[in-house]
């Protein structure tokens, strides 16, 4: 086992991977930028560093400058978390050439699955569905109008570099796919620095189901059943619930021993996620893989009883799995609600902010991961999530009635947060019914009101 990591990362996730490492006997390294200085994270760990100025740019993006407070405070491994640089392959080649463990795949996996365009192509290869496409990238409109016009319309064209809703644009006719195809490769040039783009064929109205793996260096690999993401609000998640409300026992066994296919012929270690596209007839087709923890890691956690981060440390450090798929029961139904600091009411703004008071709900059943207190100054340079309030039921229903009852004991004071849009959402007829696919549907939920909120 490692004796010093380095915590690439800020917030909550750096919370959940420090107390990960403390229950293993682990010493932490926090890294926090000159705006995070009162941050939680580095107010627990066991050293702190400052890496440079607010921008994400200038400080959790710095390569050189967590490389130098690895090295500094004799760090033996560096767990990125997720966002930054968890699917930075360069900085996974990086750490490998100053000695210190990249807690994560391969940057060869990373890489690989990280092109879009090269991921379809290797779980195409493994037996896994793919959505009809592009065969790799377009390289001008006339090639994407053709094979438009032999699939039919709707189609999607996205990024070939990257994902969460930028460069991803539905057309429905030709005159919509000349237009989104110009608008696509911009925001995927100003995002991930490629203006590569594919087409692939629209599923009207799917669920967005993803499986949970574990794989050791060894070639040991499980699944630890499906999570449900279907809830989203411009292609970013707002609830996600394990296991799904639409998955059979049979389509669960289906979409992970096909996971656990595509993982291994990827070449992949570590904790990940493959992410599949489920319609309204059952049939699946495989969507992306993340190379990473995800935000809804644990409504995992909480249905399969396994810590995917302890895990993920684990098998950076050379250790066996120590569980077959055998061991892996789903027991209950989990339930995330993401709380952010953005204001629904003026279009989900942002509301940076300092917190006047600070409740956390409690209860059996319950888990909230947050990094705020009371007095914490939430920034305006990072991500607006400021919690993740976690419910488990021994039914769907029993979760769902957990949920509604912790939203409304959290209270976060001082800044305006989405708590009230969860609360409608839970208690909405459509999510009870798992009758939720879009934007759309959101906003029918929140009526007149919601409207606004678009």
């Amino acid at each position: 086992m490692f004796d010093k990591i380095l915590i690439a990362n800020r917030g909550e996730i750096a919370l959940r991977i420090m107390r990960a490492c403390w229950e293993l006997g682990v010493k932490t390294v926090a890294v926090y930028s000159e705006a995070d200085v009162d941050a939680l994270h580095v107010r627990l760990a066991d050293e702190a560093y400052c890496i440079g100025p607010a921008p994400s740019s200038k400080s959790y993006l710095n390569i050189p400058n967590i490389i130098s407070a690895a090295v500094l405070s004799g760090a033996d491994a560096i767990h990125p978390g997720y966002g930054f640089l968890a699917e930075n392959a360069y900085f996974a080649e990086i750490c490998a050439s100053h000695d210190i463990k990249f807690i994560g795949p391969s940057a060869e996996a990373i890489e690989a699955m990280g092109d879009k365009a090269e991921a379809k192509r290797t779980m195409k290869a493994a037996g896994l569905p793919i959505i009809p496409g592009t065969d790799g990238v377009v390289e001008d409109e006339r090639e994407a109008l053709r094979f438009a016009g032999e699939i039919g319309y709707p189609v999607i064209v996205k990024a070939a570099g990257g994902g969460g809703g930028k460069g991803m644009r539905i057309a429905r006719s030709k005159e919509e796919l000349e237009k989104a195809i110009k608008v696509a490769q911009v925001e995927a040039n100003a995002a991930f620095g490629t203006p590569a783009v594919y087409v692939e064929k629209f599923i009207e109205k799917p669920r967005h189901v993803e499986v949970q793996l574990l794989v050791d260096e060894k070639g040991n690999a499980i699944h630890l059943g499906e999570r449900d993401c279907s809830l989203q609000r411009k292609h970013q998640k707002v609830l996600e619930e394990a296991p799904s409300p639409v998955v059979t026992s049979s389509l669960r066994k289906k979409l992970g021993e096909l996971a656990v296919k595509g993982a291994l012929a990827a070449g992949y270690t570590s904790a990940g996620t493959i992410e599949f596209l489920v319609d309204r007839n059952g049939d699946f087709y495989f969507m992306e893989m993340n190379t990473r923890i995800q935000v809804e890691h644990p409504v995992t956690e909480f249905v399969t009883g396994v810590d995917l981060v302890k895990h993920q440390i684990r098998i950076a450090a050379g250790e066996e799995l120590g569980l077959s798929q055998s061991d892996i029961k789903i027991t209950g139904h989990a339930i995330e609600c993401r709380i952010n600091a953005e204001d629904p009411a003026r279009g989900f703004l942002p509301s940076p902010g300092t917190v006047s008071f600070y409740h956390v709900p409690g209860g059996p059943g319950l888990r909230v991961d947050s990094a705020l207190y009371q007095g914490y100054t939430v920034v305006p340079f990072y991500d607006s999530m400021v919690a993740k309030v976690v419910t488990w039921g021994k039914d769907r229903e029993e979760a769902i009635a957990r949920m509604d009852r912790a939203l409304d004991e959290l209270i976060i004071d001082g800044i305006a947060t989405n708590l009230d849009f969860q609360k409608r959402i839970v208690r909405s007829r459509s999510f009870r019914a798992a009758k939720i696919y879009s934007d759309d549907d959101i906003l029918s939920i929140l009526g007149r009101e919601g409207r606004s909120l678009s």
